[in-house]
């Protein structure tokens, strides 16, 4: 199973618990970036396009620590830049999990095997090892050559070690539904316990703008794949049967961005993981103050094209909790490959893209450039 059945639980109680106090807004996986460096450069990543103060910043244990105690959702991903890259990652994650809160640990795997031994299997605990397809589908994705090989064997050595293992896919509109059905029965055979697939999110500061999804494409690639795969029922998704059935365009979902919340080195990031629109200083300020309702498909021209899971996955998992029958059913006979597709957002009424990304690193830089002048200046 690629949920266990002690993460289903705890989640679905968590929701419940929620529901019962009639919460409108609830965060349910927490999008940590405990830093924004990274040791590789992928095209269709726009984590990294960041001055070098930025890149040296490091969110501290404490600070880690208190934004998930601050948020309270029941699972944690520590995303970046590369986790890895972080002197004391391990201490974040034990902190973490000691909270009995399920850790998903986001890593190219390039530094995971030489790590391994830092960390400790537990039920709370999973690598989520990004693989974009195989060797060359990977490969190219990263921009290097040799990531894919290097990943696979550190797959292999975790799984020797007794920790649970998930793999994380991106796909773009090159991808060739055959090739990543092949690639999926491909991890499934080296023992991977689950897979996290999301298409890729059009980062306005990526280099590569030309292989992002639309809708339509999106959903037409999901049914392309999971038919091969009997629906999605000869792999185990680490995500709701829901979501899946979202992406092969059988459900309006609206975005949900608070399910997701994000806290990185600039702050609690306004609204998602994916846009960086402004910052708040406290999860409160964040689900307060923000204006929930400007954001999403039909609402704002960048999220046009989105289906990302960090914006509709918790919308799909408090549909699960409130239709458990509907759930069951795609569960069961599989996601629906054929047949009319749900109506479409209209996005007539959605307002203008704003470009603010530079405006938000200047001003980073801004308070970087005063802390150390501030720090260097002699005692009065």
């Amino acid at each position: 199973m690629a949920i266990p059945f002690l993460q289903q639980a705890k989640i679905g109680g968590y929701i419940l618990r929620q529901q019962m106090a009639r919460r409108e807004r609830y965060p349910l996986v927490l999008m940590l970036e405990p830093l924004f460096r990274c040791n590789l450069a992928c095209a269709g990543c726009g984590k990294i396009d960041y001055p070098k103060e930025i890149l040296d910043r490091r969110l501290s244990v404490a600070e880690c620590l208190e934004a998930v105690d601050e948020c309270g959702a029941p699972v944690v991903s520590i995303a970046g830049g590369e986790p890895l890259l972080h002197k004391e990652i391990q201490e974040i994650a034990e902190g973490i999990v000691a909270r009995k809160t399920f850790v998903y640990l986001c890593t190219n795997a390039l530094l995971m095997k030489k790590r391994l031994s830092r960390f400790t299997p537990s039920p709370y605990f999973v690598w989520s090892v990004h693989l974009d397809g195989d060797r060359e589908m990977h490969d190219a994705s990263v921009c290097e050559t040799g990531v894919y090989d290097r990943a696979v064997e550190a797959i292999g050595e975790a799984k020797a070690r007794g920790f649970r293992v998930n793999i994380n896919c991106t796909l773009f509109n090159n991808a060739d539904p055959a090739r990543v059905a092949s690639f999926f029965d491909k991890v499934r055979d080296i023992g991977i316990d689950g897979i996290t697939v999301s298409p890729g999110y059009a980062y306005e500061r990526a280099p590569d703008q030309e292989h992002f999804l639309t809708r339509t494409k999106t959903k037409e690639l999901f049914r392309d794949i999971l038919r091969r795969g009997r629906g999605g029922r000869a792999w185990s998704f680490s995500q709701s049967s829901l979501f899946l059935d979202f992406l092969a365009g059988n459900e309006e979902y609206r975005c949900t961005p608070w399910g997701n919340p994000t806290r990185n080195p600039f702050g609690w990031q306004r609204p998602c993981y994916l846009l960086g629109e402004g910052y708040a200083k406290t999860f409160r300020e964040l689900m307060e103050t923000t204006d929930w309702d400007s954001y999403g498909t039909g609402n704002y021209e960048k999220c046009a094209n989105c289906m990302v899971h960090s914006g509709y996955e918790a919308t799909a998992v408090t549909d699960s909790v409130r239709h458990p029958l509907k759930a069951l059913g795609v569960s069961l006979r599989g996601v629906r490959t054929e047949g009319p597709m749900a109506p479409e957002i209209p996005l007539s009424k959605q307002r203008p893209a704003q470009y603010v990304f530079s405006r938000h690193v200047e001003q980073e830089r801004a308070r970087i450039q005063a802390e150390a002048k501030s720090q260097a200046s002699p005692s009065a």
